[in-house]
């Protein structure tokens, strides 16, 4: 396992062609892009198919030799509209995109188990897989509730994504993966946090969207989570922090992340991947 992504949350800010360079520079492999708000009001960049700003950020991926693995954000909200998100799944599935990112926020489970299913449906048309993110403010808050849904859609490319930050602060365990099917855990997350837990969750939410700390800074069972995951699942640092400027805390996060995977059996990357700036190849690259 040893590709290494770059959540957009980690630096919003920026838009992804300086996404993507930022990354690459820094030494990841891939980026995840913030296509469709997370909530109302939400920063995000839409990409359209056949747009001068999809091809310019499909030359800018391929010479810097990076990836696109996911597109977010969608909630799944009673009364949505599934159908109209099929222009943002071709988009994002065209610049080589793996997976689509959601969250359940629907009270309904069989309804929004329905909607995910539908998504899954909708998505597969375009090679995306579905992974549906739990955080404890939001319907679908633990694990086993994501797990739940994703088991009761019985759809193929269905997955949840597992956050460290999510994962602890909803007060589960990285011993609680086992109980899931492998075909479950496609992608994860990964930062720390402080021993604390928010009493809130307004508190849960600033921590989320602003108070991470880089691996090996806090006190999440970061090694554990990892080697409680499958070998081939999708990795990806998401690092939203106050301080330090996007292009810092972009090289924090992948040498923090670099630092706790190298230090796994079996997880370490080729010695020519340490370098964050090691030469890139040339060419379309696709996930």
């Amino acid at each position: 396992m040893n590709a290494l992504g770059l959540a957009h949350l980690t630096a919003l800010e920026l838009s992804p062609p300086e996404l993507a360079r930022e990354a690459a520079s820094a030494g990841f492999d891939a980026i995840g892009l913030r296509v469709h708000p997370a909530m109302a009001g939400g920063v995000a960049y839409p990409i359209r198919t056949g747009s001068w700003a999809q091809r310019e950020l499909r030359t800018i991926l391929a010479s810097e030799g990076i990836r696109l693995h996911e597109i977010e954000f969608i909630q799944l909200t009673p009364g949505l509209d599934i159908a109209a998100f099929a222009p943002l799944l071709e988009a994002g599935a065209e610049l080589g995109a793996s997976a689509v990112t959601v969250s359940g926020d629907d009270a309904d489970r069989l309804r929004l188990t329905a909607s995910f299913a539908a998504l899954c449906d909708l998505a597969g048309e375009f090679g995306l897989r579905v992974d549906l993110e739990f955080m404890r403010w939001r319907v679908i808050g633990t694990l086993a509730q994501a797990a739940a849904i994703v088991r009761g859609a019985g759809r193929p490319n269905g997955a949840v994504l597992v956050d460290a930050l999510h994962l602890s602060r909803s007060g589960g365990e990285p011993d609680d993966l086992a109980t899931l099917p492998q075909q479950f855990l496609r992608a994860a997350q990964l930062c720390d946090a402080a021993t604390a837990q928010p009493t809130t969750d307004a508190d849960a939410i600033t921590e989320a969207r602003e108070g991470r700390l880089p691996p090996g800074q806090g006190s999440l069972p970061l090694a554990a989570l990892v080697q409680a995951l499958p070998t081939d699942v999708a990795l990806s640092v998401e690092l939203p922090m106050r301080g330090p400027e996007a292009r810092s805390r972009i090289a924090a996060a992948y040498t923090a992340t670099r630092r706790l995977l190298d230090a796994l059996p079996g997880r370490a990357a080729p010695a020519a991947d340490n370098s964050p700036h090691r030469p890139r190849p040339q060419g379309s690259v696709r996930a």
